[in-house]
Parts: structure tokens; sequence; C-alpha cells
């Protein structure tokens, strides 16, 4: 299981033109094979009157045997579209993530180099509108401390590279950390130092965030 990997959190839809004929790229988060052929179902339907709907999906746990890959050239010339159009996602290190580039085409015959060139060039232009995230396996820690505490600690973690942690003010603070899985053992080592012992260790976890 990968530690860190990247996914789609928003849509994006590019489009480019080449010899006349429209490729539309879309790329969209889908957590199985199940739920992306679902979307391509719906782009079929929306765009009925094209030719061609080359699919790629990475989808299930990163870097694991259960992750599954899978690409469509539908119709095309076999390895000129869903092949390539994996090697983008492959090449962004994205997960749970699916495209499918629609093809009108334009009357010329591209030949296989650019066919790959322009199915490519459709997933990124997708890409470069959607909002992708980095996905972390990690730790979520959960300390209770005094307040003069909390500031000390705040300044620590920043120092660490440690997102800023969530905060709840009563009597004393509870602070919800976020982290790395190797940083985990770090932070309770500089925490309780810090405090003297006093950080009260509410929970401790394995988490998945994104950032």
């Amino acid at each position: 299981m990968k530690d860190i990997s990247r996914t789609v959190l928003v849509p994006g839809q590019g489009e480019i033109v080449e010899k006349k004929s429209r490729f539309i790229g879309e790329i969209f988060p889908a957590s199985s094979l199940a739920e992306a052929e679902e979307r391509l179902l719906g782009i079929r339907k929306r765009y009925y009157d094209a030719r061609h709907h080359c699919f790629a999906a990475v989808v299930g746990v990163p870097g694991t045997p259960e992750e599954i890959r899978r690409g469509n050239d539908d119709g095309e010339p076999g390895g000129t579209a869903g092949k390539p159009m994996l090697e983008v996602l492959d090449g962004e290190d994205l997960h749970n993530t699916a495209v499918v580039v629609t093809r009108y085409f334009g009357g010329t015959l591209l030949g296989t180099g650019g066919l790959v060139r322009a199915y490519s060039a459709a997933v990124k232009a997708a890409i470069a509108n959607a909002v992708i995230v980095t996905v972390i396996r990690g730790r979520k820690i959960v300390y209770r401390v005094s307040y003069p505490d909390a500031g000390k600690l705040q300044y620590l973690y920043a120092k660490e590279g440690i997102e800023k942690p969530e905060i709840e003010y009563g009597q004393d603070v509870v602070m919800t950390l976020r982290m790395p899985l190797k940083m985990g053992e770090r932070i309770k080592k500089i925490t309780a130092e810090t405090t003297n012992g006093a950080a009260v260790l509410l929970s401790d976890e394995e988490t998945v965030y994104t950032v």
C-alpha cells in the first residue's frame, strides 16, 4: 500500500482539435471500476453522436494487488488510445481516477502516432482543468494540553512540516493532528518533552487524509 498518492478532487474537462477531429477529455474521481464505467455510460449518452469514447482508469487501493488498471480503445487501432491515456494517469501518479476521451471524427486519418499524441493531449488538457490532491496514509493523534503548551506545540509542529492542527478550546485545549505515518513517533516525543509529560493522549489511529 502506498503511503502517498494523488487523486482528482474536482473533475476537469479539456478539449483539443487535431486535423478537424475533436477530442474531449473528462477526468473524474472513481473508487471502483463499476463507478468509473457508470460515468463512462453517462458520457456516452451525452455525446451519443460521437464515434469513439475511449477510457482509462486506475482504481482500488494504491500500490496493492487489489488496484485495477484498465484501458479501452473503443474501436480505435489497438494501443492508440486506452494505453497512452493510462500512461498519462501513471505519469501523474493518479489513483482512484478515471478519464474518458470522446472523439468526433473530422474526416482525416491521424495515423497511430497522431492518435497517441491526441488522446494523451486530451487527458492532459482535462487534468489541467481539474483539482488534484495528494492523499496521505497517516496518523491522526489527538491531545489535550494546557493553553501555554498549545502555543509552543503549534510552533514546533509547524517547524516539523505538520499541517495546522484542529483546535477545540475549553478548560484545556484539544488538538487534532494529522501527519504521515513515519512522523507519528517523533511528534509524540516532541509533545511529551515540550509539556514535561503533561499532555494527555486522547487517541492515536491510522487515517487517510488529503492535502
